[in-house]
């Protein structure tokens, strides 16, 4: 046979172990050195040594402490109204015989796309307290003053949960999805109506799921920048993210910025553990034997009431936003409303032709998007191969490190990485190298994800037949492995690259004004009060979007977006 003579040695200098092995370097590299320099940072002190007066700096001002309360109690809110927005939503889609559920699933698609700052400022134009569109409404109706002010705590919170619910909504459907009929049915036969039956049979068996999406949900609202710095503090509201922010402000102070960055990345690693655990038990997964029957659930006249729920939603999330925004980016003036002398195509012709900034931050986000993605791929499908097929030592720790950046919250990375790349000798702040870096590192745990649970399906049979007969290691992953992945990995690249368009709260602090992306863009603008210019760029940004997720779902399938690997 043609590998007879293949020795120990032609093994160890397999050249496909050669590049996987460069790979898991880079890896390590990527997220090893800014967490641990993040870590001695926060100890560093001026005279060289290690210290904890960065803590005592960043914990020693009762404003601060108190911005960490704030956002401890932002996040349990937002929480608890993504799961009154999605659970209602989630059952009448996956059990019920809800009217137009495909069309409420694609909303929440949409809502999903929508990066969370541009419905901040699409609700900054709806129910701003002066000049909001729904406030100017109710006085013209009803007199007095209007009754909505966004720029509040509880609007805040709201606008959190409008983009954030989601993710309860995904986790949600997809435990739902998985329950038999049957399990209902018999609690039927034993005198339990439906109430009962959703409350003591089916919301018990989705309960980890939720929990653990409930987790997700918090450490976003925590984590987010543009919304707070967009809502909160117009409202005099402190929160962690905005005074992390300021620790940037001359004179720089990273080392009180990661040492006050701690807290979040404890208590980040803590909810992901207690995640783990409890999707551990996936106690809904166990009562789903292959056989059983799924089927909508007729719930009568209640179908309508939940219909017009669903579409609330929807009108909160997608509709008047998108309206509000495509409004204003056609306007002279987006307070004159809808009129004929109102209409122009001035604020497009703005950003297209006349401004060059505003050409280079729109190709600035899809090449670093773009080369973000695709490195992200390769590096996930070889964490996935080395780990699965085990050809490296330490495939946990492998593992690890390539999911270890899902629990430090962006803001928390940006610090770290500046700390890590920003001075000499790299002294990389302000390029588009440090985008493209600070993205792979922060999206790496999707595509990771997704390449290790479509490895993992593949039987190792198939690259054993391609070196029985001969071939290379190469020859099997690139003739074997990598064509029958080709939708994983390209839905991989896709939401990726979705994803990094969006991306606020790690770019805002690592731009400099020649890489500039349309996130922080989008957010200069607002502080501008240039509406109608943002509100054109964010139509821009949810059209390139939506372009891509189109061919997502042309290639890779419709759910690509909300599919929980």
């Amino acid at each position: 046979m043609a590998l007879a003579s293949q020795g120990p040695g032609a093994r160890r200098l397999d050249p496909t172990l050669v590049v996987f092995s460069l790979l898991i370097l880079v890896l390590v590299f990527l997220v090893a050195n800014p967490v641990l320099r993040l870590v001695y940072e926060s100890l560093r002190g001026d005279e060289g040594g290690l210290t904890l007066s960065n803590y005592a700096s960043a914990f020693g001002r009762s404003r601060y402490v108190t911005a960490l309360w704030n956002t401890l109690y932002l996040g349990i809110t937002a929480t608890a109204f993504s799961l009154i927005l999605a659970l209602p939503l989630a059952w009448g889609v996956s059990r019920t015989n809800l009217p137009g559920k495909g069309w409420f699933h694609l909303g929440v698609l949409a809502a999903f796309i929508t990066p969370p700052f541009l419905g901040a400022i699409a609700w900054i134009l709806l129910a701003g307290p002066n000049a909001g569109w729904l406030n100017r409404g109710w006085v013209a109706i009803f007199g007095g003053d209007g009754p909505f002010n966004i720029f509040s705590f509880w609007g805040v919170a709201v606008v959190v949960a409008l983009y954030a619910f989601p993710l309860v909504y995904i986790f949600a459907k997809s435990a739902l999805d998985l329950i038999s009929t049957e399990l209902e049915d018999a609690a039927s036969i034993h005198g339990a109506g439906k109430l009962a039956t959703l409350r003591r049979v089916t919301l018990p068996l989705i309960l980890p799921a939720v929990c653990g999406a409930a987790i997700l949900v918090f450490l976003e609202a925590i984590a987010l920048y543009g919304t707070p710095v967009l809502l909160a503090i117009p409202a005099g509201l402190n929160l962690a993210t905005t005074q992390m922010a300021a620790f940037f402000e001359y004179p720089v102070r990273v080392d009180v910025a990661a040492a006050y960055a701690m807290p979040m990345l404890a208590t980040t690693v803590v909810l992901l553990a207690v995640q783990k655990l409890l999707l551990s038990r996936k106690g809904y997964v166990s009562v789903s034997g292959k056989g059983g029957e799924r089927r909508p659930q007729d719930i009568g006249g209640w179908k309508w009431v939940l219909f017009a729920y669903a579409f609330f939603v929807m009108l909160l999330t997608v509709i008047m936003p998108l309206v509000m925004l495509l409004g204003a980016s056609f306007s002279r003036a987006w307070g004159r409303g809808i009129a004929a002398d109102n209409f122009t195509l001035a604020n497009f012709r703005h950003i297209f032709l006349e401004q060059a900034t505003v050409r280079d931050t729109i190709v600035n986000t899809l090449m670093y998007s773009a080369a973000a993605a695709a490195i992200c791929v390769v590096i996930g499908l070889a964490v996935a191969y080395v780990t699965q097929r085990r050809v490296l030592p330490f495939p946990g720790v492998i593992q690890f490190l390539a999911l270890a950046p899902f629990a430090v919250p962006g803001i928390v990375l940006a610090v770290a990485f500046y700390a890590a790349y920003g001075g000499p000798p790299l002294s990389l702040y302000g390029t588009g190298l440090i985008i493209v870096i600070a993205f792979v590192t922060r999206f790496l745990p999707i595509s990771a994800t997704a390449a290790t649970a479509a490895v993992k399906s593949l039987n190792p049979e198939l690259e054993e037949a391609v070196r029985i007969l001969g071939g290379s290691r190469r020859m099997a992953i690139t003739r074997v492995v990598v064509p029958l992945l080709r939708k994983t990995l390209l839905g991989a690249f896709i939401l990726v690259f979705v994803i990094a368009t969006r991306e606020l709260s790690t770019a805002v602090f690592l731009t400099g004004p020649n890489t500039r992306v349309m996130s922080v863009l989008i957010l200069d603008l607002s502080e501008q009060g240039s509406y109608e210019v943002l509100a054109a760029v964010g139509i821009v940004v949810l059209a390139v979007t939506t372009f891509v997720v189109a061919v997502g779902a042309k290639f890779v399938g419709r759910d690509f977006m909300l599919r929980r690997h």
